[in-house]
């Protein structure tokens, strides 16, 4: 699933601190005072520039922020105007240094592939720095007035200005608290220990780069760049990490903490949303959230929507009330995604328990229309307001035009009708069956096909036609998308010969809903009962696909027929990974939409569940095939770039969306579907031939890995998960003789596997074979090479058998050499190391 990624290293970070750098939209609803005080604090914000009477010399002054250190050796610095009374930036120009020392290997590997070095330590000209808190007063004490502050001023002003749109969004929060509002004087600046310091850096070596804190944040420090090569435009996040005394497993287990803004502040309760989809683009919404205030104070709450629409107003209790529309930074996470942020900000401090209702009306072209009888929607995730993965209940009403089909996300309440307007217009009401974190939607001049799962209805809606864009006649052509997205290892563009005539999905729209049946059973065993009521397959254009609560997205290459697939020359096992996609998506109606990801750091979870669930399906019929597309994601993490890296070098699967960076643009999807798949596999063989060898002919529903599996969906329906908790759930069911020195822990798997990006290289030493009683006793040494010195891996030792091989045992292969002793077969004269390949390891 390529899904709306919600969470990202600290993207509450880029989303609060770096968006702004087009001009937002701020808008004054109403004639009331305190629209228009929130207008021109955010105005003065974004474009605050240096005052004269606070320009200083400085020599030899330094602060520090956490984990980073800021020495400014000698220059001039210049602070800006006030804003409600506070200074919140300065200018700085002449010799500085940073440092900053990321706290543990994993963090250090990132700044070392983006830096050169594992830590930062980096000589600047020039530096911007913004904050909310007392960092001028701080400061003053050691500066002493400069002779020359006109011309510093008059020189670096209007930098200045050009800059100060970046943090003025995350600085209103903070003195949104200082605003005049009802039954509430103004307060202070930095309360709830709020605390922030944003520095635009450049860099002698490094060029311009960001350093942050956020103390309201799990990670409160980050460094990155925006970097653009030939791919685009990526920030690669350098390292981002706590700098609390909790423990890293503590803040794992916690997560990131709320993406849009510095608590969680609300909780949501429903949406309602009225919704007009007229195509070829236009959508216009009403939408009626019920939220609930989780902490007493907060005076501003930010919400994401679809740069593409127009907010016209918002309502709190049928009130108007101030709200700012911000774009997003290119090439950040949330501009790649197209997403947009909504600033509202409420007339009064909220308080706890206090239950709101909003309006939010809002219009605009999100639609676009691809031929073939398809519509792409481009907001999908970012239609209507909404704060990550927060989930509520949904009731959703559309009205469209006839001779289309809208298909929901939750359940269609009753058929189709028709309204009374001009012109008629179709209406459907969809309403989810339980609280669920995306609603969505999917129109199309669609026909329609059915099967059952048990007493699932699936439901599979599919066009005549393709998209424009899909290769037709016989010509080459370089716009068709590969068949499953991620690719792989194969270029995003394929050269492929197509003839005519072009594929009609509708043709095989049946044979996609039994897939569908099919997977949803399987799974059904292994995961428990389907979670939702029914299940709806929707055709969508492009290469993407997408599995949402009751609503899975497919590409129209999954309705390809097999001589369709014959006409793209596809290999078989690329033919394999893309009939593998229906079940993948299917699969995250388990994981990723009953059971989500805490923070970016768990997200490979769900991507991994998914990808393995599909692989085990196909398994279940084609065992061959199975093992060849694991040996593709092998040698994909081997592969090199153009820089001459190999793909696992992008990081741990832990690094989440750090993962796709100007480095790797390929990375999230490489780590996280195929090492993340290994990893899976690996906990899965290894708890298996741990078992007593009876139990190894069971069902695989029977098996401990599977068992754990259930047990964690059962316990984390509707939450989200950590990595901590697959492993804390693999641990209840992990049979003694798994144990590593006599513990029943996975934290050696944890830091070497999923913390760390070997892919090792394993060989057989010094074996000797003695017999005695009847038996043979087996010694020797297994090398792991290519690997992290303190990498442990459960390495599986069968007899070399001329027929079926005798698994002997595992040896956990802990550091470079480990030497082991078993007892085999009388006769047995010769071993081999996971003959059936179940540890991801370099070929031999």
């Amino acid at each position: 699933m390529t899904k709306v990624i919600r969470c990202s290293v600290s993207l509450a970070c880029l989303a609060l601190g770096l968006c702004g750098l087009a001009k937002p939209e701020v808008v004054n609803d109403g004639p009331d005072a305190f629209p228009r005080a929130v207008e021109d604090v955010y105005a003065q914000l974004q474009q605050v520039g240096l005052d004269e009477q606070r320009v200083y010399k400085v020599r030899n002054l330094s602060f520090d922020r956490a984990a980073f250190h800021i020495s400014l050796d000698d220059g001039t610095l210049a602070f800006t105007r006030d804003v409600l009374g506070k200074v919140t930036g300065a200018f700085f120009q002449g010799d500085g240094e940073v440092l900053l020392l990321p706290p543990n290997q994993v963090e250090r590997a990132s700044m070392s592939l983006f830096t050169g070095a594992a830590i930062l330590e980096e000589h600047f000209s020039t530096a911007y720095f913004r904050f909310n808190d007392d960092s001028y007063a701080e400061l003053r004490a050691a500066l002493t007035p400069a002779d020359d502050a006109p011309e510093f001023v008059s020189e670096f002003d209007q930098p200045a200005k050009n800059l100060a749109s970046t943090d003025a969004l995350r600085l209103l929060l903070s003195l949104s608290r200082q605003l005049p509002g009802e039954t509430q004087k103004p307060g202070r600046a930095g309360e709830n220990s709020d605390r922030m310091l944003h520095a635009r850096i450049q860099g002698n070596k490094l060029g311009n780069f960001d350093i942050y804190y956020d103390s309201t944040i799990n990670e409160q420090v980050w460094a990155g760049q925006l970097k653009t090569v030939d791919s685009g435009s990526y920030y690669n996040v350098w390292t981002s990490f706590s700098v609390t005394k909790r423990s890293a497993r503590k803040q794992s287990e916690e997560g990131p903490g709320d993406e849009f803004g510095p608590t969680n502040v609300l909780n949501f309760l429903d949406y309602k949303i009225q919704a007009s989809v007229i195509p070829p683009r236009q959508l216009s919404a009403e939408a009626f959230v019920n939220v609930q205030a989780q902490a007493d104070g907060a005076r501003a709450v930010l919400f994401e929507l679809s740069r593409f629409l127009r907010v016209k107003s918002v309502k709190c209790d049928g009130r108007s009330v101030a709200f700012i529309h911000n774009p997003a930074l290119e090439g950040s996470q949330l501009s790649r995604r197209g997403n947009d942020l909504v600033l509202v900000v409420f007339p009064a401090p909220l308080k706890m328990g206090e239950r709101l209702a909003l309006q939010f009306s809002y219009e605009g072209d999100v639609l676009s229309e691809a031929g073939g009888g398809l519509l792409y929607v481009g907001a999908r995730g970012t239609w209507y307001p909404n704060r990550g993965s927060e989930t509520a209940h949904f009731d959703l009403e559309f009205r469209y035009p006839p001779g289309w089909t809208l298909v929901a996300t939750g359940k269609q309440v009753a058929p189709a009708g028709t309204a009374s307007d001009d012109p008629p217009m179709q209406v459907s009401r969809w309403i989810s069956d339980r609280p669920i974190s995306l609603a969505g939607f999917n129109l199309g001049r669609y026909f329609r096909s059915e099967a059952h799962a048990g007493k699932t209805l699936i439901a599979t809606y599919a066009a005549a036609g393709v998209e424009r864009t899909f290769p037709k006649g016989t010509e080459q052509s370089s716009l068709a998308p590969p068949p499953l997205r991620p690719s792989f290892g194969r270029s995003r563009e394929t050269s492929v010969t197509v003839v005519s005539p072009p594929p009609s999905p509708a043709r095989n729209a049946q044979t996609v809903a039994d897939e569908g049946a099919r997977a949803v059973e399987f799974f059904s065993k292994l995961y428990g009962p389907y979670p939702y009521s029914q299940l709806s397959l929707t055709q969508m254009p492009g290469d993407l696909s997408q599995g949402w609560p009751s609503l899975v997205f497919l590409s129209s290459f999954s309705f390809l027929t097999p001589e369709d697939k014959s006409h793209l020359h596809l290999s078989d096992l690329d033919t394999s990974l893309s009939s593998a996609v229906v079940a993948h998506e299917i699969a995250h109606q388990w994981w990723g939409d009953l059971v989500s990801w805490r923070s970016y750091r768990d997200q490979w979870l769900v991507e991994a569940l998914a990808n393995y669930s599909s692989l085990l399906l196909l398994e279940s019929h084609d065992p061959a095939r199975f093992t060849a597309i694991m040996q593709r994601f092998r040698d994909n993490l081997v592969a090199r770039n153009k820089q001459e890296r190999e793909i696992v070098q992008a990081g741990p699967v832990s690094l989440g969306v750090r993962l796709t960076n100007s480095e790797f643009p390929d990375g999230y999807e490489m780590i996280s579907y195929g090492r993340g798949t290994w990893l899976l596999h690996m906990l899965r063989t290894m708890m298996r031939d741990t078992e007593p060898a009876a139990a190894r002919s069971q069902p695989i529903s029977q098996e401990p890995f599977f068992r754990a599996l259930l047990n964690l969906r059962k316990q984390f329906e509707g939450r989200a998960m950590t990595t901590r908790d697959l492993l804390k759930a693999l641990e209840a069911e992990l049979p003694h003789s798994a144990w590593h020195n006599g513990q029943r822990s996975l934290d050696w798997f944890y830091e070497g596997w999923i913390n760390g990006v070997s892919v090792p290289k394993f060989e057989l030493e010094k074996v000797k074979y003695t017999q005695q009683s009847g038996r043979v006793l087996v010694t020797g040494v297994i090398a792991q090479k290519e690997a992290d010195r303190y990498l442990i891996t459960s390495v599986p030792i069968y007899t070399n058998a001329k027929e079926k091989p005798v698994l002997l045992g595992r040896i956990f292969a802990d550091g470079a050499e480990t030497t082991f002793q078993l007892t085999a077969p009388a006769g047995t004269r010769g071993v081999v190391m996971d003959p059936y390949q179940t540890v991801l390891s370099r070929r031999r």
